[in-house]
């Protein structure tokens, strides 16, 4: 199974929220193993961009620690899988321990609502 993963990255780690990582690691991925991957810095954050931004690259899973719901939605709009509540730890050891079914996922630590009246209306983190 050949698969596309995008990850967030702050210092060469998963970010914990999603809007504030540094670069994006995309890794190409054929028959459980890693094949190539290359760092892009995303342009600057602005809500609903970075899933747009991502899915040109023809990614089809995102490996997240925090994200909001309105970039899971535009994700998922691409047929492309989040895989929230990751933890932090280097790009290759979350990618094999996805690839190998081992990944342990906790709660979204992004739960902010972005309507009107709720959570962050203007001060988006995740």
């Amino acid at each position: 199974m050949n698969k596309k993963i995008a990850i967030p990255l702050l210092d060469d780690q998963l970010c914990s929220h999603f809007g504030h990582c540094q670069q994006f690691a995309i890794v190409e991925t054929q028959g459980g193993e890693i094949v190539k991957y290359e760092k892009l810095t995303p342009p600057e954050h602005v809500p609903g961009l970075y899933p747009r931004w991502v899915a040109q690259f023809g990614v089809t899973d995102v490996i997240a620690g925090g994200i909001g719901q309105r970039a899971i939605s535009l994700f998922n709009e691409q047929n492309i899988n989040v895989h929230a509540g990751a933890p932090v730890m280097k790009m290759e050891e979350l990618v094999t321990l996805f690839l190998q079914n081992k990944l342990t996922l906790t709660e979204n630590s992004c739960t902010h609502d972005n309507s009107p009246g709720g959570g962050h209306q203007h001060h988006h983190n995740c």
